[in-house]
């Protein structure tokens, strides 16, 4: 039997909510979504623009902020390729072949999920840290990791890498690969058939995960917070530089870089809802 979608469903007469339901509804979710969502976000604009666009662009071009815009993107610059990389391939791997483990590759797929990002902040310093086995002997080679901006990258890559693949694995399945089937037997080779099959049935959910992973890469908190060390000017991302301004009561600076990670939010879910369309 063909699904019914929500429209049909209030068309049928047996299935029909009677006119105060769905108004009910409507107020309740406009409420929530005014007070929980909408408020708040204004609330941030206004602060960061209170004491006027001079005051908000001077914020912004404080040293220890430009240094955490910087680095925020620097993070998000490496994390987002290797993620990419890594998360197509986890796709790949997982919906084409039939291994031994698969179950278990694909149960830890979701451990970034399941454990506090604080948790993955505290792991990476147990086996980085300087008074670690692995870590000294990094460091008696020139290579830091905790404190330093390897450290917020490893914690960054490892809260954000199962996005993509969580997006392209459902995709992935559902598509099944007849079509790739198709393109190695008129002749295509493996690279000729993931460019002119694989790829483009894939790229609107791939470019929805990496527009969710920059998103997640620039506003991480929990993990980076705990390998970054709070070294002014060196080791503070933008949410972490929020932190530190808001506890100063250095408000303007604090709601002006607050703003920037909400416009990132807006037009993140501004792509979203054109990639949905077009998807």
């Amino acid at each position: 039997m063909a699904n019914t979608n929500s429209y049909a469903y209030q068309k049928n007469p047996a299935t029909r909510d009677k006119p105060w339901v769905k108004y009910s509804l409507i107020g309740v979710a406009a409420v929530f979504m005014g007070v929980m969502l909408v408020v708040p976000l204004l609330s941030v604009f206004y602060e960061a623009l209170k004491e006027g666009w001079q005051a908000y662009q001077a914020a912004l071009l404080e040293p220890d902020a430009l240094s955490s815009i910087k680095l925020t993107l620097i993070t998000a610059a490496i994390v987002l390729p290797i993620n990419t990389i890594i998360g197509v391939a986890l796709a790949y791997l997982i919906t084409r072949h039939k291994f031994r483990g698969k179950f278990v590759i694909t149960t830890l797929l979701d451990l970034p999920f399941a454990v506090s990002p604080v948790v993955a902040g505290l792991m990476f310093v147990l086996v980085f840290g300087a008074n670690t086995l692995l870590g000294g002997w990094l460091e008696s080679m020139g290579i830091q990791v905790i404190f330093a901006t390897t450290g917020i990258v490893l914690a960054t890559l490892f809260v954000t890498f199962p996005f993509i693949a969580r997006e392209l694995i459902p995709l992935m399945q559902a598509q099944g690969d007849s079509e790739e089937e198709a393109a190695l037997t008129l002749g295509a080779n493996g690279w000729q058939m993931f460019w002119k099959v694989t790829l483009p049935n894939i790229k609107w959910a791939l470019l929805y995960g990496i527009i969710l992973t920059n998103a997640r890469a620039m506003g991480e908190f929990g993990a980076v917070s705990v390998v970054s060390g709070h070294i002014r000017g060196e080791t503070n991302t933008m949410p972490l530089m929020i932190e530190i301004a808001y506890n100063e009561y250095a408000f303007t600076l604090a709601f002006a870089l607050s703003s920037l990670l909400a416009l990132l939010a807006l037009v993140t879910l501004a792509v979203q809802g054109f990639m949905s369309r077009k998807k």
